[in-house]
């Protein structure tokens, strides 16, 4: 399980988040931040788009969550269940093969434009025609750009219908339904922004469904406007007014790029953010000895996990795999660079998510790794790269997988490079190895909180620390 590490002022305590450090009264004023305004510290660098129809990013899926509904959600205090977002109820036929949702009555966008069906389908549509790295959370429901405008539509203006391949167990669609590829944007606002795109054996559409636009821009109706997003700087989100929900009490929340905990906490501690959100253990021991500073902890549903290019001959080899299964010390990783924000998940689920197995059959066994690499025809090891986030915990689990792999003669070279630069290259399958971070695209709202890319790799589950999400906040009175 995974610590996100967070740092609050004391206006609000943000859900879904573990490790909170409270700053209070008494602790020095450093830089004044209006009182209805959040400011976190947050490692964004792995942002690459604001559109909820291309964005499979952990940080994105935190903004998108604030800044775009959905039809329905995840129960963040049950997260077996769904509970309702923009549909106020749904019904499964007696074949399991057509869901039909009912809206809200009354809904708006941000904008001001009535949130209808017909806007539930056109998100739904540019999403599977643009076919961007998460169109197959709703494509594997036998959905495709030629059948998503029959597949998915709207009834009338408060019905849409949703007509799947063949029977699912019903909390799998809903799940499903839940990622933030879902979301609703206004149809209206989109296409005014639409560029002509000429079609091709990659893309066969004659427009770009808005995508060059929501790369920065928003069309949503979620609690907070998106502002800005400022690559590798900032992101700024305003409170929408016109949320059909509990209105936000923040009028603002801006998460400034920071990706050094040393950074972070320094300017936790000045005053100049609330929020420190990728605090490392010895950032948190230091700020536990701060007597104006509190802490407390709840899990998240987060994993780091390994992924193996098949291109690669060797990582191929089903023994390779195996070996490197045996070359992690998870002992060492949990007792140091992960101590007090992680703990040993050896399954790729989360707990609390369906389907996910609470076993950790693998430790350190050199011997064993050396025997499956000599079944492999590499008992002498070989050269293999990994590209890894820069920062921490990235960089230091890198190194310590660096050690144990050299123990049974795998030389490993590093290549660090930001978020966004490692994501990119993984998706385009021209890594070695790659250390990720993923979590199913649960959201975090402000105030109250709410609640996979086509790949040719293998994700090795044994190599998972699953983190709990550490917040660290501070809390200024």
């Amino acid at each position: 399980m995974m610590m996100e590490k967070f740092a609050l002022r004391s206006r609000i305590l943000l859900a879904g988040a573990a490790m909170s450090a409270l700053l209070l009264a008494g602790a020095p004023a450093g830089a004044v931040t209006p009182a209805d305004t959040l400011v976190e510290g947050f490692a964004i660098d792995d942002i690459i788009s604001m559109d909820p129809g291309e964005a499979f990013e952990l940080s994105t899926a935190e903004v998108t969550g604030n800044t775009y509904d959905l039809l329905v959600r995840l129960d963040l205090s049950d997260t077996s269940k769904v509970k309702p977002d923009l549909a106020e109820s749904w019904t499964v036929s007696d074949d399991g093969l057509t869901y039909t949702f009912k809206l809200k009555p009354g809904l708006k966008f941000a904008s001001g434009n009535p949130i209808t069906a017909a806007d539930v389908a056109y998100s739904f549509e540019r999403a599977v025609k643009l076919d961007k790295s998460p169109a197959f959370i709703i494509g594997q429901f036998g959905i495709s750009g030629d059948n998503v405008t029959e597949k998915a539509k709207a009834v009338d203006d408060t019905t849409f219908q949703f007509t799947v391949d063949k029977p699912y167990a019903p909390s799998f669609v809903l799940n499903c339904l839940s990622a933030t590829v879902a979301s609703v944007v206004d149809a209206k606002l989109v296409k005014e922004h639409v560029a002509a795109a000429t079609p091709s054996a990659d893309y066969k559409w004659d427009n770009d469904f808005g995508n060059a636009w929501l790369k920065t821009g928003y069309a949503g109706s979620g609690a907070f406007k998106l502002r800005e997003w400022r690559a590798n700087e900032a992101v700024v989100m305003e409170r929408n007014d016109n949320y059909n929900g509990e209105k936000a009490k923040l009028a603002r929340v801006i998460y400034r790029n920071m990706k050094e905990s040393s950074a972070q906490r320094l300017a936790l501690e000045a005053g100049d953010i609330d929020v420190a959100r990728n605090l490392e253990p010895n950032d948190l021991d230091a700020i536990a000895k701060n007597a104006d500073i509190t802490t407390t902890s709840a899990p998240k549903g987060t994993v780091f996990y390994i992924s193996l290019n098949q291109k690669n001959a060797n990582l191929a080899k089903p023994e390779v795999r195996q070996a490197f299964k045996y070359l992690v010390d998870y002992d060492a990783l949990s007792s140091t660079i992960l101590k007090g924000i992680g703990e040993i998940h050896q399954t790729f689920l989360p707990k609390g998510v369906l389907g996910e197995l609470d076993e950790n059959p693998f430790k350190l066994d050199v011997a064993k790794a050396k025997e499956l690499l000599a079944k492999a025809g590499l008992p002498d090891g070989f050269k293999v790269t990994m590209d890894v986030r820069t920062g921490q915990p990235y960089t230091g689990m890198a190194e310590s997988i660096q050690q144990t792999l050299g123990q049974a003669g795998i030389k490993l070279e590093i290549i660090p490079g930001d978020g966004k630069q490692t994501l990119t290259k993984y998706r385009a399958r021209n890594h070695d190895i790659y250390i990720g971070q993923w979590a199913r695209t649960i959201s975090i709202r402000i105030p109250t909180p709410r609640p996979l890319p086509r790949i040719r790799t293998i994700r090795m589950p044994a190599s998972l620390i699953r983190l709990p999400g550490a917040i660290a906040g501070t809390f200024r009175t």
